[in-house]
């Protein structure tokens, strides 16, 4: 008797085959209940925020959105992409400003022409949001970065700005509940007791 070997599957052509993570990143199905990225060449997938955080966003959208149809800005709660020209890194922050005719890589949006990017901490962003997107962000171009930081020992809103050599030069923290002035281009003062409720 003889006993044949299975077939083989022919070799999916390498040429198909996602080599770095930014191809994965552009390859993935919508993941509901997740956030992907792509930081500096890797692709982390990471769980949605919690209510609150998501709230918090929101709280923001509608703080701004009036000063955003004021100028013809364009400004949207989680879910938008910022693709950094050059390396075509991938970031979704938990909110986001742009103009209206802002240049855009397929549906992302170019780093350098983007207005403001905000992260709201959770307890899975926590190293990403408070070392490494401020860091991203200002190599990307984005003239200002906002991070509210609800689980920190105390709760913090810190405004980013000012780059020079790919770095910001001005951090202006206050403690949730005080106000907060986000520079020009905004150039408003924001209520962060929004974020304590």
């Amino acid at each position: 008797m003889m006993i044949e070997s299975p077939a083989t599957q022919p070799e999916e052509s390498s040429e198909h085959m996602p080599h770095t993570g930014r191809d994965l990143f552009d390859a993935l199905p919508p993941l509901p209940g997740f956030r992907a990225e792509v930081i500096e060449g890797n692709l982390l997938v990471s769980p949605a925020g919690s209510p609150e955080h998501t709230f918090a966003a929101l709280h923001l959208y509608n703080a701004l959105s009036p000063l955003c149809r004021e100028r013809g800005w364009l400004s949207a709660p989680n879910g938008l992409t910022i693709c950094v020209e050059g390396t075509r890194d991938a970031y979704v922050p938990d909110y986001l400003v742009v103009p209206a005719d802002c240049p855009r890589w397929g549906n992302e949006y170019l780093s350098s022409k983007v207005i403001m990017a905000a992260e709201v901490v959770s307890p899975s962003s926590v190293l990403i949001d408070r070392q490494e997107k401020p860091r991203l962000y200002a190599f990307g171009g984005v003239p200002i970065y906002l991070l509210i930081d609800p689980i920190a020992k105390t709760p913090t809103a810190t405004v980013y700005s000012n780059i020079t050599d790919g770095a910001y030069l001005r951090m202006a923290p206050v403690s949730l509940g005080k106000p907060l002035r986000l520079p020009a281009p905004i150039d408003y003062e924001l209520d962060t007791s929004l974020f304590t409720g």
